[in-house]
C-alpha cells in the first residue's frame, strides 16, 4: 500500500525576482508567482490530492489557497512547514550577503549542517518539519492510495525530501534548487523486512502490504520525481 506525498514550492515573489533572501520574511505573491499558482493547480489536477496543508507564510498559503480552490479542498496551514530562518542574511540581496560574507553562501549551500548567522540549518530545518508528516501518517489513515500535498518553501522541501530518503548530510546538496511552483514527489511504502511479503514487488496488484499503526512510523520513503512543473 502506497502513500503518496507531493510538496510543492511557491510561487514567485519579488523577492525571489530580485534575488533577495526572504528565508521568513513574510512576503507576498507577485502577479508572476499567482500565474505560477495558477498552473500549478492546473498540473496537479488528476494526482489523487485529498489534503492540503500549507506553511502559514502567505506566499505559501495563497499558493495553496489557489491549489485549493481548483481542486475543490480544503488548506490547512502549520508554521512548522515555514522557509529556512535565514538569521543575519534575512532581506539582503545575494550580492550583499557575499560582500559581507565571502564565500559563505557556497558553505550553506554545500553542508547541511552549517547555519546563516543567528538562523538555521537543513538539518535544522528538517527536525522542525519532519513531524507534521508523521503526524499526518499516523493520524490520516485515508492516505492510503491517495497524495497530500504540502505547500512550502524550497529550502523546507529539500530538508524534508533528504530527511524522507535518509540521506546523510553530505548527500544533501545533490538535490538541486526547486523552481518557484514545482515540487517533489515522494511514495511511502511499508519498510521491507527480511523474510516478509514486503519482498514482493510492490508494484504488482495484490503483493504489496498495508500500512497498520505499528508500521507508519518506520516507513520507507522513495523520490518519484524532483523539480516537477510547467
Amino acid at each position: 500500500m502506497t502513500r503518496r506525498l507531493i510538496m510543492a514550492r511557491h510561487g514567485q515573489t519579488v523577492y525571489n525576482a530580485t534575488r533577495r533572501m526572504q528565508g521568513q520574511l513574510d512576503t507576498a505573491l507577485s502577479d508572476v508567482g499567482v500565474a505560477q499558482a495558477h498552473e500549478a493547480a492546473r498540473l496537479l489536477e488528476g494526482r489523487g490530492i485529498a489534503r492540503i496543508v500549507a506553511s502559514d507564510l502567505e506566499r505559501a498559503a495563497n499558493t495553496a489557497r489557489i491549489i485549493a480552490e481548483h481542486l475543490g479542498l480544503p488548506v490547512t496551514t502549520d508554521a512548522r512547514l515555514r522557509e529556512t530562518h535565514l538569521g543575519q542574511w534575512q532581506g539582503k540581496t545575494h550580492e550583499e550577503v557575499d560582500g559581507a560574507h565571502p564565500g559563505a553562501r557556497a558553505v550553506w549551500r554545500h553542508d547541511a549542517s552549517w547555519a546563516p548567522p543567528g538562523g538555521e540549518s537543513r538539518l535544522g530545518v528538517a527536525r522542525r518539519a519532519r513531524p507534521v508528516i508523521e503526524e499526518i501518517m499516523a493520524d490520516y489513515a485515508e492516505w492510503d492510495d491517495a497524495t497530500v500535498l504540502l505547500v512550502a518553501h524550497g529550502g523546507t522541501i529539500a530538508a524534508l525530501t533528504g530527511s524522507l530518503l535518509g540521506l546523510n548530510k553530505d548527500q544533501y546538496p545533490l538535490l538541486s534548487g526547486l523552481s518557484n511552483a514545482h515540487w517533489a514527489q515522494l511514495t511511502a511504502r511499508p519498510r521491507y523486512t527480511p523474510g516478509s511479503t514486503d519482498a514482493l514487488d510492490p508494484g504488482t496488484p495484490g503483493t504489496a502490504p498495508r500500512f497498520a499503526a505499528d508500521t507508519v512510523a518506520q516507513a520507507q520513503w522513495y523520490l518519484d520525481a524532483w523539480n516537477m512543473g510547467a
